[in-house]
């Protein structure tokens, strides 16, 4: 059994990060496993401690059955974890 991250272990830095990667429509949970070693019931977790309640639930409602979120439903072809127009490394 695989062991997670936890939020006491994250920088602010790392929590803004995942934050901004769950809003985003092609991040899928699977590209923040692989960088920050959350799965996604501790990513819904982390957003639910960091949201307001009715920016939560807004956020649930846009990623429930979102197939770009979900890797086992996402296109074959898409391999990258970042669009090519995304600052940084």
């Amino acid at each position: 059994m695989a062991t997670y991250t936890t939020t006491q272990t994250l920088s602010a830095a790392d929590i803004d990060r995942i934050v901004q990667m769950a809003w985003e429509d092609r991040t899928s949970f699977d590209s923040i496993k692989a960088q920050f070693a959350l799965d996604e019931s501790a990513v819904i977790k982390l957003m639910r401690s960091q949201l307001k309640r009715s920016s939560f639930e807004l956020w649930r409602e846009r990623v429930k059955g979102r197939k770009t979120k979900h890797g086992a439903q996402r296109a074959t072809g898409v391999t990258r974890f970042k669009s090519s127009d995304q600052k940084g490394d």
